[in-house]
């Protein structure tokens, strides 16, 4: 038998506090090589249906992680057009199937899985590498004002005191996003340029679907962390040269994927030049130097998908929810 978990039964079993703690331990387990994640095909779609051009990105991202009793393969598409759907960007579904047998266990929509295993990235982060928070707790500023933003947000206010949270896009969707953040006690505002979101910010987020930088270097304050979730591509920017130039360290979550995507390209960066997330996690880090930014760039991993999926998968059982259908 194989259970299904619709949206409405995963967002019932998806507790996003918790889920800081599992993706911290995937992260770490990738570091240390205790997973096997083949290498993630994404390919466009949709080319010939309403003429030549792709309609979006098709990925699939397999992964195990060791001792787990379920291996996951989780099928993605992004698909920009969307908004102008009134549909999400993203769309994904997570199947889990039996390490020991090979029998399918679980198929459960994974959109929301997906938003909250990469908000997670940003909490771990903040937990990690932040500076240390002035009296009131830390300024965010987000630049983006879609799903992502509004999940970093969540995830991170789960591990840190937040006492302004700066929500830039160029479209009006920044004030949405804000009051949305508003109305769950998220001290948000919507901003009108880059740069206000991101001046005197101690944690600077970007996640967005640019192929140019979203915000002026220049605006950084010293000792800031930035987070940047948005480019997964070669042709996908969000930070410009600079960023990583004023960094003492770029990490990644997966550097060698991380290095060929645009921000990095774009530099003098190489796979060599990152550090892999999981490593200050497990090992803790002191900065060098309080003057400097620290940088993480991820691309995501299906190794957050298959250790999120299984949590939510163990808490649905626990909690009697999904349908069981026979295939």
């Amino acid at each position: 038998m194989v259970l299904v978990l619709s949206a409405e039964e995963v967002d019932r079993n998806l507790d996003l506090a918790g889920l800081v703690d599992v993706v911290d331990d995937a992260l770490v387990k990738q570091a240390a090589g205790e997973v096997e994640r083949p290498r993630r095909p994404h390919f466009p779609v949709g080319a010939g249906l309403d003429g030549d051009e792709p309609a979006g990105t098709g990925i699939a991202m397999p992964a195990y992680v060791h001792g787990a009793d379920h291996y996951a393969t989780k099928l993605v598409g992004v698909h920009e057009g969307n908004a102008e759907r009134g549909l999400p960007t993203i769309n994904a579904q997570i199947v889990l199937t039996d390490a020991r047998t090979g029998l399918p266990k679980a198929f459960m929509a994974g959109t929301a899985i997906t938003n909250a295993r990469t908000g997670c990235i940003g909490a771990v982060s903040v937990r990690a590498l932040a500076p240390e928070p002035g009296g009131e707790g830390l300024t965010l500023g987000v630049v983006g004002a879609g799903a992502q933003a509004r999940w970093q947000s969540r995830a991170i206010g789960t591990v840190a005191t937040l006492s302004d949270v700066r929500i830039y896009s160029p479209s009006d969707s920044r004030d949405a996003c804000a009051a949305d953040l508003s109305e769950e006690g998220i001290p948000a505002r919507a901003v009108d340029t880059a740069r206000e979101a991101v001046e005197g910010a101690d944690v600077v987020v970007t996640a967005t679907t640019a192929t140019e930088p979203v915000f002026p270097p220049d605006a950084l304050e010293t000792g800031s962390l930035v987070i940047a979730i948005g480019a997964f591509t070669a042709e996908m920017r969000e930070l410009a040269p600079r960023v990583l130039e004023r960094a003492e360290l770029t990490f990644a979550d997966v550097p060698e994927e991380a290095a060929e995507t645009g921000d990095l390209l774009a530099s003098d960066r190489d796979a060599d030049d990152l550090v892999e997330l999981g490593v200050p996690l497990a090992d803790g880090y002191r900065r060098e130097s309080s003057d400097r930014v620290l940088v993480v760039t991820s691309v995501g991993s299906a190794t957050l998908d298959a250790a999120a999926g299984e949590t939510v998968y163990r808490r649905a059982v626990e909690s009697g929810d999904g349908t069981e259908i026979s295939l």
